[in-house]
């Protein structure tokens, strides 16, 4: 049996030489349909550069409100 997985909710920047993208690309390796929230305290085009958001992915700016995080995440779970 196979675990649920909803959403991967990630860090644009990571520690250890993979960032967030690298680590969303793996996860959809596995789960093509995986959907993905970005966080990160860049700019929006500056953390994702040109590879852009794939269809399933999200971004949210820091600092933000929780109740925007849970608009986020909802937005993403219904898509």
């Amino acid at each position: 049996m196979r675990t649920r997985i909803d959403l991967l909710v990630t860090d644009v920047g990571l520690p250890g030489g993979m960032n967030g993208r690298q680590l969303a690309d793996y996860g959809r390796t596995a789960r093509p349909t995986l959907k993905i929230l970005f966080i990160t305290g860049y700019a929006e085009k500056a953390a994702m550069g040109m590879d852009g958001l794939d269809r399933g992915m999200a971004i949210l700016t820091k600092p933000f409100a929780m109740d925007g995080l849970a608009a986020r995440i909802k937005e993403l779970i219904l898509r």
